[in-house]
């Protein structure tokens, strides 16, 4: 025990303007992969919703509900958990949120019926904030010269962890049953625990506001800054048809005319991959011709994407199989370009809010997320998939109206 004291007490510490010395390869992954697989547990249900239905005797549109209550879930943990970085050691939320997500994922693998699934499911999205708290956690780390390196190769550890999910899920779940994705992710976050309690420095607070005054800095800062609203609105609009398509895909190819596993159902999460990860075009962009007209191009990039599926019930079931998997590389680039585009905007205001700031933007996306993860659920239930495409094409363009309404044509 005097060793393992002596050992804390020994660890370093790390100050909010970052180290000195260059960040080990070891720490970027380990960075990188703490917060792809927490932002992974997500998702992971959406390719097996039909096989969890069928396995737990649910309803189409009470399964639907697990990734609703995953995003809200993860809407309210940013809100309510992520300001507590600037006031308390990042190191130790970290440990904390990995050992309740993994505690919750591993309940999750042993729901007997829908009831309490649908309660660890929004259990696992309020504990998934971790990946909220590792990136900043990763810029705090870095040298100056050293910081967007090491932040972008963070971000893209969340990147495929959101997309590649899909596509893991949708295999273990036709081999080997959704329960043991879920107990396979628990290990894996508790793994990330027992690597970042070994490998982490501690963080030195940045502030010392009470837990009060940071959330209600918050509101502060949405009064403030309209561009920070227009972005958060923007940004959850797009991401309602987002969600709506992801969330509802797999029960919509389990049925007919399609009947396909959750294999299949995951594997369109490569085609999302194919285009999201063309988003660092994004930033070069905006470089060039500013934020704001990225904003507008993602959006409407991902308008026409989705537009273009309601075509889908003049095909055959092969061609539309085709339709679906190319609209979903052109509006997972359209999303993730406005992302990063409404990112480079916010986190403009107010460099020493940069925390807060990316909570309200982010509450605003997982607000968008559980929304359209609901009505996505209810109108695939009693209209079919058309209907959900026009919900997406529909928030999709009014995302497009608030980046091209008078006040938001200018660098905010």
């Amino acid at each position: 025990m005097a060793s393992a004291t002596t050992a804390q007490s020994s660890r370093p510490t790390a100050t909010h303007q970052g180290g000195s010395e260059p960040v080990p390869a070891g720490l970027y992954l380990l960075l990188a992969a703490g917060a792809g697989l927490s932002v992974a547990s997500l998702y992971y249900s959406q390719p097996m919703l039909g096989v969890m239905g069928t396995n737990l005797g649910a309803s189409d549109t009470a399964v639907g509900f697990v990734p609703t209550l995953n995003q809200l879930g993860y809407a309210l943990g940013i809100l309510l958990l992520t300001p507590l970085g600037d006031r308390f050691d990042r190191r130790r939320i970290i440990l904390i949120k990995a050992a309740l997500l993994s505690g919750a994922l591993l309940l999750g693998s042993l729901a007997p019926d829908i009831l309490p699934l649908l309660a660890v499911s929004f259990a696992v999205g309020l504990t998934a904030t971790l990946a909220q708290d590792i990136v900043p956690a990763a810029a705090t780390l870095a040298p100056e010269k050293q910081r967007g390196k090491v932040v972008g190769t963070v971000m893209t550890g969340l990147l495929l962890g959101i997309l590649l999910s899909r596509v893991i899920s949708g295999v273990v779940a036709e081999h080997f049953g959704w329960r043991t994705m879920y107990m396979l992710a628990a290990a894996s976050v508790a793994l990330i625990g027992v690597v970042a309690w070994r490998g982490l420095p501690r963080f030195r607070p940045a502030s010392t506001l009470t837990y009060g005054a940071l959330l209600g800095s918050l509101s502060t800062l949405w009064r403030t800054h309209g561009a920070l609203r227009r972005a958060a609105l923007a940004q959850g609009l797009l991401s309602v048809g987002f969600s709506a398509f992801w969330s509802t895909l797999a029960v919509m190819l389990h049925g007919a005319p399609f009947h396909l596993g959750s294999a299949a159902a995951g594997a369109f999460g490569l085609a999302g991959a194919a285009g999201a990860l063309g988003a660092p075009v994004a930033g070069r962009i905006s470089d060039r011709l500013g934020p704001a007209v990225v904003t507008r191009l993602g959006a409407g990039l991902t308008a026409i994407s989705f537009a273009t599926m309601l075509a889908a019930p003049w095909l055959e079931p092969g061609s539309r199989l085709w339709l679906i998997a190319a609209s979903a590389i052109g509006f997972d680039l359209g999303v993730q370009m406005t992302l990063v585009a409404h990112q480079t905007l916010v986190f403009g205001l107010e460099p020493s809010a940069r925390s807060r700031l990316n909570a309200v933007l982010f509450t605003g996306v997982f607000t968008g997320m559980s929304l359209g993860a609901a009505s996505g659920s209810l109108l695939l239930a009693r209209w079919g998939w058309e209907a959900v495409t026009l919900l997406a094409t529909a928030s999709a363009l009014a995302a497009l109206l608030v980046r091209l309404w008078p006040g938001a044509r200018t660098t905010h």
